[in-house]
């Protein structure tokens, strides 16, 4: 990635030209794709596609238009880690996160159910780690609006840095206590210092396989396993068809650090088929339901050793994918 100086000063600006020109012109694209969505397969794929990216890029320059009015009334920055400040971004990516769900509801067909869950898994009161599954597009997204939009907490996110080419994820998320894992760096410190003094309504998100699923993935993890000698993993990631197997770095280090925090799993299947932007394509519209599955675990009840915890993660782990198989569509 570019330093950020640069990202601010001069690829933010750029990016921000595009996506005004862009939106300008987008009422002629929405007309012709929706002339044109009946000559085609009749399910207006185009014209789905187009509404959303429309969606999208006018809350970039709202977003980008707010965020640079908080910084001017942050004192030009100065106040930006403030509470009230912290808050304000808080309540922006909620809101942002909020249209775009509604608006995939509605132009992709697609609907979210939470079964077999206390209604209050993620309710605040006590600091919360989140390990989740990931696969399909989108399914962060879902996961950070959930944790904001449903139960009014804070999340402290570890994404991969190629998001920050997205101006408001860079700007936004650079400014609330996230992480960027950078190839090549030691994240597990960065991960520990993320996960110490979460309050009562903070939680940290983190996707234990370290990117989306696919099957190609499935196969190098379980290798990369094989590779290190660590033949008895391999077997049980083996078994495990519809995850990755889990990587215990970063876990580890965010179960150290955050000794009072309870412990979220998230499961979720319905998007596991949209491999690649064809798949995505040829399904539209969506009409998929996405199905959710959240547990949670008392501090109390964690492991505290580190080779009880790694057993624990795969234990999780096997679970969730066992869950995955009785749920797929």
């Amino acid at each position: 990635m570019p330093p950020r100086w640069i990202r601010r000063l001069v690829l933010t600006p750029i990016l921000l030209v595009v996506i005004t020109a862009l939106l300008v012109t987008m009422p002629v694209w929405l007309l012709i794709a929706g002339v044109l969505g009946p000559l085609g397969s009749g399910r207006l794929r185009a014209l789905r596609v187009s509404w959303m990216l429309a969606v999208y890029l006018f809350l970039e320059v709202v977003a980008l238009v707010v965020l640079f009015a908080l910084w001017v009334g942050s004192g030009f920055g100065w106040r930006l880690r403030g509470p009230r400040f912290q808050r304000a971004h808080y309540v922006l990516t909620g809101t942002f996160l909020r249209i775009l769900y509604h608006q995939a509801r509605w132009a992709l067909g697609v609907k979210v159910s939470v079964v077999g869950t206390d209604p209050d898994v993620a309710a605040p009161g006590q600091p919360e780690l989140v390990f989740c599954r990931h696969a399909g597009p989108g399914d962060s997204f879902l996961l950070v609006h959930s944790l904001i939009n449903w139960f009014d907490r804070e999340p402290r996110i570890v994404l991969k840095q190629t998001l920050q080419w997205d101006p408001v994820i860079d700007v936004m998320l650079n400014r609330l206590p996230n992480h960027f894992v950078t190839y090549g760096a030691d994240s597990e410190e960065r991960i520990g210092e993320l996960s110490t003094g979460l309050d009562e309504n903070d939680v940290l998100v983190l996707f234990p396989e370290g990117g989306n699923f696919t099957p190609s993935r499935r196969e190098r993890a379980i290798k990369r396993l094989r590779d290190l000698g660590l033949t008895s993993m391999a077997e049980r990631a083996e078994r495990m068809r519809h995850v990755l197997a889990p990587r215990p770095g970063g876990t580890l280090a965010a179960l150290d650090a955050a000794p009072e925090a309870g412990v979220i799993w998230v499961a979720h299947t319905g998007l596991d088929k949209l491999l690649t932007v064809g798949d995505l394509w040829s399904q539209l519209p969506l009409d998929l339901t996405i199905t959710m599955r959240w547990w949670s675990v008392e501090p109390s009840e964690i492991p505290r050793g580190r080779e009880e915890r790694v057993e624990w993660l795969y234990e999780w782990w096997a679970k969730i994918d066992d869950w995955i198989d009785h749920h797929n569509p």
